[in-house]
C-alpha cells in the first residue's frame, strides 16, 4: 500500500491532499440523530474520505451522503472488542447489507494482553472472511498495549487478513502517537495501511501523523483541520488554534 505522503513544506499541502486522508469520525454515544445529520453535512460539505459512523446511523448515513462521493464506514465490537467472534461477524454482516463499504473491527484486547495471538488471528480472520473484498482495518486500542503487544498485534492483524491496522477507538483514554504510529509502520511493511486515530485535531498533528507512517487519519475535527490548511496557504503560518486533544 502506498503511504499517503504530503509535502515536506507546511505550506506546500493542499486541501485535497489532506481530505483523501481524512475518516470522519461521528461516534459519541450521545449524538443525536440531528448531531450525527450536522456531522454527515459538515463531512459531504468539506469533501472528506469518508465518515466512519456508529452501526445503527449506517443506513441513514449512506441514504443521506449519495451523490456526495463521500464513503460510509462504521465500527464493529466497538468500543472494547469484548464481543464474541460470532457477534462480530453478524455485525459486520449487518452493516455491509446496510451499505457500509469499510469496517474499523476492535481487536480482542482481553486476548492480546492474554498474549493469545492466535485467537486474535481468528477473530480478525472471521471478520475478514465475512467482509469478503470490503477493506477491514483492526483497532489495536495502543492505549493499552506495551510495544511488544503493538507490534504482535499488529502482526496478528495482518496474519488475519486486515487491510489496515489502527491505533484507537479515541475511547480509552488515549490516542494515537507517531512512535506507535512508526512501530505500527515498522512491523506491517508498506503493503498493509496505517490508521491514526484519537486525538488527531489539527493539521501539525495531522502532518506529524503521517510522516510517522499513516495513511489514514480517523478525527472529528476535519473542518478545523481543512480550515487550518486554508489558513496555512493564506499567510504562510500555521492557525493560532492549535490541538484539542481532550476528545476523539
Amino acid at each position: 500500500m502506498d503511504n499517503a505522503a504530503l509535502p515536506a513544506d507546511p505550506e506546500a499541502i493542499s486541501a485535497d491532499a489532506v481530505r483523501r486522508l481524512i475518516d470522519h469520525a461521528i461516534l459519541k454515544p450521545e449524538l443525536s440523530r440531528s448531531d450525527v445529520d450536522a456531522q454527515l453535512d459538515e463531512a459531504a460539505a468539506h469533501r472528506v474520505f469518508s465518515v466512519c459512523v456508529r452501526p445503527g446511523d449506517v443506513l441513514h448515513a449512506v441514504e443521506r451522503l449519495q451523490g456526495t462521493g463521500v464513503g460510509v464506514g462504521t465500527v464493529i465490537g466497538f468500543p472494547h472488542g469484548t464481543t464474541s467472534t460470532a457477534a462480530k461477524v453478524a455485525e459486520s454482516l449487518q452493516a455491509l447489507a446496510d451499505g457500509a463499504f469499510e469496517l474499523d473491527m476492535v481487536q480482542d484486547i482481553g486476548a492480546a494482553k492474554s498474549g493469545d495471538w492466535e485467537r486474535v488471528e481468528r477473530d480478525v480472520r472471521a471478520v475478514v472472511d465475512a467482509a469478503g473484498d470490503t477493506v477491514v482495518k483492526v483497532i489495536l486500542e495502543t492505549a493499552y498495549l506495551t510495544d511488544d503487544e503493538i507490534v504482535a498485534a499488529s502482526r496478528a492483524a495482518v496474519a488475519g487478513g486486515a487491510a489496515f491496522v489502527k491505533t484507537s477507538t479515541g475511547f480509552a483514554g488515549g490516542g494515537a502517537t507517531a512512535e506507535h504510529i512508526r512501530l505500527m509502520r515498522q512491523t506491517v511493511g508498506a503493503d498493509t495501511g496505517v490508521k491514526a486515530s484519537g486525538g488527531v485535531r489539527g493539521l501539525d498533528t495531522l502532518v506529524e501523523m503521517v510522516a510517522a507512517g499513516a495513511d489514514r487519519i480517523g478525527t472529528s475535527a476535519s473542518a478545523r483541520i481543512l480550515d487550518e490548511v486554508a489558513h496555512r496557504a493564506q499567510t504562510g503560518a500555521a492557525s493560532d488554534r492549535g490541538d484539542d486533544t481532550s476528545s476523539y
